[in-house]
């Protein structure tokens, strides 16, 4: 079935009214549209693995809290430790069940972060807010404070996300603290608990991370309609007029084409300063301090400079503060502490998702101009392991983390299932190690956000009403390219069927481009009826 080609208006997207041309070939069925309930699947599946580690969590808490106190651990390192060889061993399994500990943290996160950004998609569409099909999770809310996608409880996802984190770095691999286990395991499951409301509270669409199987979704449910006469323009051409354009060698940058994402990169860059400045502090404190009880008597030099610390022989360069004593506001000091330092980073991380997504979705679109074609459906598990920016950045997370976990250490030596004391210590090396990371993960995210695509295919980078102008017709599998000849204007667009490649000197415009003047004062006629109506209620109204 075919579309009228008559004006049709969109109450739901902008207040001018729009014409569309656009047609569909799937009919009004309830398949025009992938629903991806797969995904849904594998989403529930893992929510519910992150219950599970998260109710293990808060039980070993609670029962470590219970039997040896707030300061009590589970210890795995009973045996005697007689050798350096073995010393060395037990450091180099600490190090290896840290940084498997994030990795399961890394795990629950996305399950939950999954939901809640399909969630707040679905929530945004119906408030006709929804611009692209990539957003930044927890800094972009729907209407309403009690909204379970609002700014309030946004804000307190952030804030659990980095308590996870945190948490996970204060859990020593061989001596796993109750407080931390239990704090890590409650912000685990407020999280899951958000995440699930957020769920419940909105009508989702579908649960594929396709930007077409959304964009087909919307227009099906009228929430989204194409604009004829763009058949040319990108996202970097929203606020021009539908006028005809020639194909461009070159599209603009995700940088250029995303405005979330030049922040991102900023916030990226702005970490690294940072992580610089805090080793530059931190050397400053231990030349001053060099030799006392809060610094080591190690010099920073290549035979201290390591990536991992020389645990055993306490040989690195290093500033710390142990507390007085134990007590209850020692521990809170120091998740503060933690918090208040690991905080941008983890924050940072996850708005690198955007760049990732975003990306994702247009690697996707320029599908099109390939021998295989465009595919809608997108499989969720398929798409982890065949788009490598996505693989960098998963892996990258823990890792991150893992890292900050060896630059900014807590010692807690523990005796008979109790701690005995609290230090908070700085690394040097592994400071300036992390950011050294931190650089090369800026860099590659840069280096991806300024890449131009090569191509007269026009960018969309996942944004819905780009998209719904470029395709108009709509099948499982989709070619893009040059449809139709015309005097003045040509027609490109997308078929089930491989296209010719649209030609360089030629002016497109769209189907139907020669009644293009008329239908323009169609509109004006239109928006000018609009306006009088306007002006005469409120001649009426005074």
């Amino acid at each position: 079935m075919t579309t009228s080609s008559r004006p049709t208006l969109s109450g739901d997207q902008d207040s001018d009214p729009k014409i569309s041309d656009a047609k569909f070939t799937a009919d009004t069925r309830t398949d025009f549209y992938d629903r991806n309930l797969t995904s849904r699947r594998y989403a529930l599946v893992g929510m519910a693995c992150s219950s599970i580690f998260s109710c293990l969590c808060i039980v070993a808490g609670i029962v470590t809290l219970a039997k040896h106190g707030v300061f009590g651990v589970i210890t795995f390192n009973t045996f005697i430790v007689n050798s350096d060889d073995a010393f060395t061993l037990l450091d180099r399994l600490r190090e290896i069940l840290a940084l498997a500990f994030n990795l399961i943290v890394t795990f629950c996160t996305e399950s939950v972060g999954f939901i809640h950004s399909i969630s707040l998609r679905s929530a945004l569409a119906s408030e006709s807010r929804l611009r692209f099909n990539t957003n930044l999770r927890l800094l972009t809310a729907a209407r309403g404070w009690c909204n379970p996608n609002g700014a309030l409880l946004n804000s307190i996802s952030a804030v659990l996300l980095v308590l996870s984190y945190s948490s996970a770095s204060l859990v020593d691999g061989v001596a796993l603290g109750g407080l931390p286990l239990l704090i890590l395991g409650v912000a685990l499951l407020l999280q899951m608990m958000i995440a699930l409301s957020g769920m419940r509270a909105v009508k989702i669409l579908t649960w594929s991370s396709s930007s077409f199987d959304l964009t087909a979704a919307l227009i099906h449910h009228a929430q989204l309609t194409p604009i004829t006469f763009r058949c040319m323009r990108g996202v970097s051409a929203l606020d021009v007029d539908g006028d005809p354009a020639r194909p461009s060698e070159t599209q603009p940058s995700a940088w250029h084409a995303h405005p979330s994402i030049r922040k991102v990169v900023i916030f990226l860059w702005g970490i690294v300063a940072a992580c610089a400045g805090w080793a530059a502090l931190v050397m400053y404190l231990w030349h001053k301090y060099a030799g006392t009880d809060v610094a080591s008597s190690y010099a920073l030099t290549t035979q201290t400079w390591s990536f991992i610390p020389d645990l055993q022989n306490d040989s690195y360069n290093y500033i710390m503060y142990q507390t007085p004593d134990i007590g209850i506001r020692w521990w809170i000091l120091v998740f503060v502490s933690v918090t208040a330092v690991q905080g941008p980073l983890t924050l940072a991380v996850h708005c690198s998702e955007l760049i990732v997504n975003v990306l994702r979705d247009e690697k996707q679109w320029r599908c099109a101009t390939e021998r295989k074609g465009l595919r809608t459906a997108m499989n969720p598990v398929r798409m982890i392991f065949t788009h490598p920016i996505w693989l960098v950045l998963f892996a990258a997370k823990p890792f991150l983390h893992w890292m900050f976990g060896l630059s900014f250490i807590i010692s807690n030596p523990a005796y008979d299932g109790q701690l005995g004391y609290l230090g908070v210590g700085m690394l040097t090396a592994q400071i300036w190690n992390l950011c050294i990371a931190l650089s090369i993960f800026a860099c590659f995210f840069t280096f991806v956000a300024l890449r131009r695509p090569r191509g007269p295919q026009p960018a969309a980078y996942g944004h819905l009403q780009t998209l719904a102008n470029l395709v108009d017709e709509w099948s499982p599998v989709m070619w893009w390219g040059h449809k139709e000849d015309g005097i003045p204007y040509c027609h490109a667009g997308t078929s089930d069927h491989p296209l010719p490649d649209v030609k360089m000197d030629c002016v497109y415009a769209g189907s139907g481009a020669g009644s293009l003047a008329p239908l323009r004062e169609r509109s004006d006629v239109i928006r000018t009826g609009y306006a009088l109506t306007a002006h005469t209620i409120g001649h009426a109204v005074e």
